[in-house]
């Protein structure tokens, strides 16, 4: 069971959809509270204006916008003022010391070279650990920078797609799985880091520190291609850095949680996630167990405990309680 819900998570970030399980495999708990959700009325009208009214606050969007940008920006201020506390860009780091290396970049550069290569394991290593304990998507949404500037601008694609000015277009999500194939292919037959010549959260870390290049207008591309086009198509179709990210936190102890006994499936949440897949466990019927834990391919990002009205998730640290 425990293993087949690792691998179910796994295959459910490479493209899969949500496995919609029997009601013969719920637990006896889930089914007892289903029973009794059967035939509730609910008034969700006045469900929707409260979680609106709640999502104002914003908790953990503040907090982790705070921490993105705290990030971002004491890279700049140890280049510009070299008071080295953490020198270089997200791609390859020192903090105090500590060598920082991308998993992603890591890998990219080691099919380049066809061979292994045993310095990048002590960058690497620090880094493993920290996003297995935090769950590896964590990176995406309380570092990239990319993330930041990705996340207003589907606030403006939502806004349009509203208003009926634009249509959004979504595509299958195996597509991000082909893409990290991909590139990783190109890196070994043509020796070359392709994907890192054109990531924008490279792109945009590098500009942050040392200053904007000709490459931001790739990087204004695709935000456009966002805005007008598809709702957050690079994160979610086509970045590999998620998806190695992703595998690293399929074990990770933190997680967004679900209860099931406290949803009222008014469905906020989902409209919020940039990765709604992972949330299928809260449309009404679904949940095979009182509890679940969100899936690998979650960002952390928070914002559907921001908008639930009725406390139904939260994050928890596996052993422990929820965290405030």
């Amino acid at each position: 069971m425990m293993n087949n819900k690792y691998l179910d998570s796994v295959r459910v970030m490479l493209g899969g959809e949500p496995r919609k399980m029997d009601a013969s495999e719920f637990t006896e708990e889930a089914k007892t509270i289903h029973f009794y959700k059967k035939n509730e009325t609910l008034d969700f009208v006045a469900l929707k204006k409260e979680a609106r009214a709640h999502q104002k606050k914003g908790k953990w969007l503040k907090r982790r916008w705070a921490a993105l940008l705290a990030i971002n920006l004491l890279f700049v201020v140890s280049y510009w003022f070299d008071i080295q506390i953490l020198e270089g860009a997200l791609t390859a780091s020192r903090m105090l010391g500590f060598h920082l290396i991308d998993l992603n970049s890591a890998l990219q550069v080691m099919l380049a070279h066809k061979h292994i290569i045993v310095n990048l394991f002590i960058g690497t290593g620090t880094v493993f650990v920290l996003w297995l304990l935090l769950g590896g998507r964590t990176f995406c949404s309380w570092v990239c920078p990319y993330h930041f500037l990705a996340e207003n601008a589907e606030r403006l694609h939502v806004w349009l797609v509203g208003k009926k000015i634009v249509t959004d277009h979504a595509f299958h999500r195996g597509v991000r799985t082909m893409f990290w194939a991909l590139f990783a292919l190109m890196a070994i037959i043509t020796g070359y880091t392709v994907f890192e010549t054109i990531s924008p959260t490279g792109i945009v870390s590098r500009a942050l520190i040392y200053g904007p290049g000709v490459a931001l207008g790739w990087v204004a591309v695709l935000l456009m291609f966002e805005v007008f086009y598809s709702r957050r198509a690079w994160c979610r179709y086509v970045c590999p850095i998620g998806l190695t990210y992703g595998f690293v936190g399929v074990f990770s102890p933190l997680h967004v949680t679900y209860k099931l006994a406290d949803c009222h499936h008014e469905g906020e949440c989902r409209k919020v996630c940039e990765v709604p897949h992972v949330l299928d466990c809260v449309i009404k019927g679904r949940a095979p167990a009182a509890q679940l834990d969100i899936g690998a391919d979650c960002t952390r990002c928070g914002m559907c405990i921001d908008v639930c009205p009725s406390g139904a998730l939260a994050f928890e640290i596996k052993g422990l309680r929820k965290i405030m």
